[in-house]
């Protein structure tokens, strides 16, 4: 079940991830292994919400987010709908609070969601 935030972002390819981060598709492809991105395939071929790059490189916060999101049992499309979504406990969308540099609450509220 896609909500409305993800149905309203922008998404990035493969392709548009390589032009945009200006890295070979090896080195983005490690930036998915080593959690700095994650991807939804329900549109077909991977795709990353372009709103988790920042000049050309993922924020930086995503990494830790998405582990402690992995932690308590979401899939990569769960972690992803949650980060879009406005979260009341927050008051934002969590990806929102994390380009404000929210990181730690971010994580706090994302904890106990297991």
């Amino acid at each position: 079940m896609s909500s409305d935030a993800t149905v309203s972002t922008d998404w990035l390819s493969l392709p548009e991830l390589v032009e945009l981060t200006g890295e070979p598709l090896g080195r983005v492809r490690r930036m998915f292994d080593e959690h700095q991105l994650i991807a939804s395939r329900r549109f077909g071929a991977p795709r990353v919400p372009s709103v988790f790059l920042v000049d050309g490189a993922p924020i930086s916060a995503l990494r830790g987010t998405f582990i402690v999101l992995q932690d308590a049992g979401f899939s990569d499309d769960e972690a992803i709908d949650w980060l879009l979504a406005v979260d009341d406990t927050i008051g934002a969308r969590p990806i929102d609070a994390l380009l404000a540099g929210r990181k730690s609450e971010v994580r706090r509220v994302a904890r106990p969601l297991a």
